[in-house]
């Protein structure tokens, strides 16, 4: 397989190619990578680190003990919120920024490289974006011919409802309130003892109880004697 697009922007040929090989044996179904790029020091470095990206994830590779062992951090790029490099004095300084857990960087990756990385990414976030917002596809309604009798639909029975009438309210009669009245006593009659006048004693009594009533006042007086009034009774007495 020829790796000369991965060198254009002055990659190490034999880097790429380890690599290369590396990662290859990681690629899922449909995954191809579209770009490496390599860290580029000062002083001479064998092993560097780099980035590599495909169409469905980042690979982060670190060699390790003199290169017989490799550090790899991979994410798909839904994972992934962003990227950022600064360009330095020797080369540029990227930063892998994920939802979650901590920033990745590399530095020293030459700056033509660091930018194409950005570039790259960028586009592959806003693919990820722009399929997580795509609404989704509408039914399509089919277009009834022009020519074609409309069908007419043939409404289900209605089933008759009977609805109970609501219980009408009774207008509410205040009927007033009776109070018993007091049984009134009625008085016991007093019969009193009605004395006869003088007139009708003297009509209903004779003339001889006035006779004698009229001497007991003289005795009574101290007008006769005790002798007078039992002679004078006595008299009266015989004459009935």
């Amino acid at each position: 397989m020829s790796l000369d697009k991965y060198i254009q922007d002055g990659q190490d040929l034999k880097v790429v190619e380890k690599i290369h090989s590396k990662i290859v044996d990681m690629l899922t179904h449909g995954e191809a990578l579209s770009y490496i790029a390599l860290q580029k020091k000062p002083a001479v470095t064998l092993l560097p680190d780099s980035i590599a990206i495909s169409n469905k994830r980042i690979f982060l590779c670190e060699f390790t003990k003199l290169g017989l062992a490799t550090n790899f951090e991979i994410f798909s790029w839904k994972d992934i919120k962003d990227i950022a490099f600064k360009e330095e004095i020797f080369g540029s300084k990227v930063t892998v920024i994920p939802f979650t857990g901590e920033n990745l960087s590399i530095d020293y990756i030459p700056k033509t490289q660091a930018r194409k990385l950005y570039q790259l990414i960028k586009e592959a976030l806003e693919n990820v974006k722009i399929e997580n917002e795509e609404p989704a596809v509408k039914p399509i309604v089919p277009i009834r011919d022009l020519y074609e009798e409309p069908k007419r639909e043939i409404p289900a029975p209605i089933t008759p409802v009977f609805e109970t009438p609501a219980p009408v309210a009774q207008p509410i009669v205040e009927r007033p309130v009776v109070v018993p009245e007091e049984t009134k006593a009625e008085p016991t009659p007093v019969f009193e003892r009605t004395e006869p006048s003088p007139a009708k004693v003297e009509v209903e009594e004779d003339e001889l109880t006035l006779k004698l009533k009229k001497l007991k006042g003289l005795f009574d007086k101290q007008l006769i004697s005790q002798a007078e009034y039992e002679s004078k009774k006595a008299e009266i007495l015989s004459q009935l």
